[in-house]
């Protein structure tokens, strides 16, 4: 049964007095006030005060009394309505006398959250501590609502943009830096002093610019934002009842589609070539491009990781992580059971990304054989290693025996950004056209698909926790599948494209032609006017296999 009561009252205030009518003074001997509250005879008015409204609600532990009560209401309706809607919540279990903050809320939430990733944590771990609590920390939960989260949206868009010109005075303060330091190096000696000391405001100028925060909250993480403040209020919601609504439901945020990956073409490779942009943030090489590369650090000592990226689409961490445990050199297959997860400098071991991540690759024959030869060569290694350590204990310290597949030659494992700086400066010195070390999995997906294997094997391959996820990551694909996708509609149609040398034919154009009210006289039989000449456009489509040089199993890396 709803128990509330609804109530007028002001905060106007009247002097203390004592039994004799004298004012009471507090301690620094200033006189006490007092509300009048309900009692002003001012209330008789429209416009003086405001309603109220309070709620008796079931007793709390040891029978304390719980009345929850809030004004400043226009109309006694409202105040009616409010106190209707604390009681049904209440009585829908929602804690409508709790006095946690926002802060004290996401703080509690996330030292429940044992079950995140260790990466994933510190995401969380930041967003709640730069983003969240400085914005919402100190709005009780019970007071929450969408216009504070849109607030906070609203905010990190006005820093965007604030970013953004920091960044671009930076860039300007690097290019004043480098031309002051062009212009002091190529000056005659004895250098004059004013040109060095151009360049020692030019530094300090480029250090300022670049104390200014530059970081800018694209639309993909403050999707992010979303989700984990969504996932935090689900709980608030659900399990605790701290609030009646998940108020993440209705903010506007901006549109968020993921880059798909692009083709370096030849048209794009120029434009790249002559302006250094890049057509798009995920990239990926033509068969051809890839066959470059692979020739190109066929004698590297990475090489047979790059081959294992590149054709059979692991991610770095999966690879410095992959042990040997783990192999099958004898069915030729690996299962990817573990990986090696970098932040910063830290390195830690950890489960794959998803529990589709955890999957068996069969290899194919090359990246097998140089697989053999790598286990060869690293046991080789390692027996020199222990020698040297043996001869030379304080210069060669003792061989670490991580059994993973691939590592340095002291057996320790690589760092997963140590292969990432190494594999783009092989890139500059090729002069071979940017992509990430990640992007070779696409390198895999899109040379796979051209070869004519199925989206569903691909996703397995690549470790992908929905058929859906490959399809509309990898929409594009080479330019030959493309053409060939673009010539089968046009192969399905029968022209009369064989006319007799001499005909008049010979000379109309080969566009939509009338149909004729009667059939000719005469015509070609019908075999003439629908198979293809030997030696046709359609006889030379050949499959489009990657341009990759065949490697000997007894040839060695280098």
């Amino acid at each position: 049964m709803f128990k509330g009561s609804v109530y007028r009252r002001c905060s106007c205030k009247v002097p203390v007095t004592n039994e004799d009518g004298e004012p009471v003074l507090d301690d620094n001997g200033r006189p006490k006030t007092r509300e009048l509250g309900s009692a002003c005879p001012e209330l008789g008015r429209r416009d003086h005060g405001s309603w109220y409204y309070y709620v008796e609600l079931p007793p709390g532990p040891n029978g304390k009394r719980r009345r929850p009560r809030k004004g400043g209401f226009l109309t006694k309706k409202k105040a009616e309505e409010a106190a209707q809607k604390i009681w049904d919540q209440a009585q829908d279990g929602v804690d409508v006398l709790s006095d946690e903050t926002v802060a004290q809320f996401l703080l509690r939430w996330f030292s429940k959250r044992v079950d995140l990733k260790r990466s994933t944590r510190s995401t969380y771990e930041d967003h709640i501590n730069r983003v969240f609590i400085p914005h919402l920390g100190h709005i009780k939960m019970r007071d929450l609502r969408t216009r504070h989260l849109q607030e906070m949206f609203e905010q990190i868009w006005r820093d965007n943009e604030q970013h953004a010109a920091n960044r671009d005075a930076a860039e300007l303060a690097k290019l004043e830096c480098e031309a002051a330091h062009r212009a002091w190096k190529q000056a005659a000696k004895p250098r004059p002093p004013e040109l060095r000391q151009r360049w020692n405001e030019a530094k300090e100028k480029l250090r300022e610019a670049r104390r200014k925060p530059r970081y800018i909250t694209g639309p993909g993480v403050q999707l992010k934002m979303k989700n984990e403040l969504s996932a935090a209020l689900d709980y608030a919601k659900n399990t605790e009842k701290l609030i009646s609504q998940n108020w993440t439901e209705d903010l506007v945020l901006p549109k968020y589609t993921p880059p798909k990956p692009l083709v370096w073409t030849d048209e794009r490779v120029a434009h790249w070539r002559e302006t250094g942009e890049k057509p798009g943030p995920v990239m990926v090489w033509t068969a051809e491009q890839t066959g470059a590369f692979l020739d190109a650090v066929a004698e590297h000592r990475l090489y047979p990781m790059f081959h294992l990226m590149v054709f059979r689409g692991t991610r770095r961490g999966e690879s410095c992580g992959l042990p040997w445990r783990e192999t099958d050199m004898t069915a030729g297959t690996v299962h990817i059971s573990e990986q090696l997860v970098a932040a910063s400098y830290d390195v830690w071991e950890d489960t794959p990304k998803s529990d589709s991540g955890a999957r068996t690759i069969r290899l194919d024959s090359q990246t097998h054989q140089l697989l053999l030869f790598w286990r060869r060569r690293q046991q080789t290694e390692r027996a020199e290693w222990e020698k040297k350590h043996r001869k030379e204990p304080k210069k060669y310290d003792p061989y670490v025996d991580s059994g993973r597949v691939f590592t340095w030659e002291d057996g320790r494992p690589y760092h997963p950004e140590y292969l990432s700086q190494v594999f783009n400066r092989l890139l500059q010195k090729l002069g071979l056209p940017p992509i990430r070390l990640h992007d070779l999995r696409h390198c895999a997906a899109t040379l796979s698909l051209a070869a004519g294997v199925h989206m569903k094997t691909i996703q397995v391959l690549l470790g992908h926790s929905s058929y859906k996820l490959t399809a509309d990551t990898y929409t594009s694909v080479l330019p030959q599948l493309e053409l060939e996708a673009a010539d089968a509609p046009v192969a399905l149609v029968p022209r009369k494209t064989n006319q007799p040398e001499g005909s008049a034919d010979d000379e109309q154009p080969q566009g939509p032609q009338a149909v004729p009210t009667e059939e000719p006289a005469a015509s070609a039989p019908p075999d003439a006017e629908t198979d293809p000449e030997p030696g046709s456009s359609t006889d030379d489509q050949a499959p489009v296999r990657p341009l990759i040089r065949p490697v000997e199993s007894g040839e060695a890396v280098a």
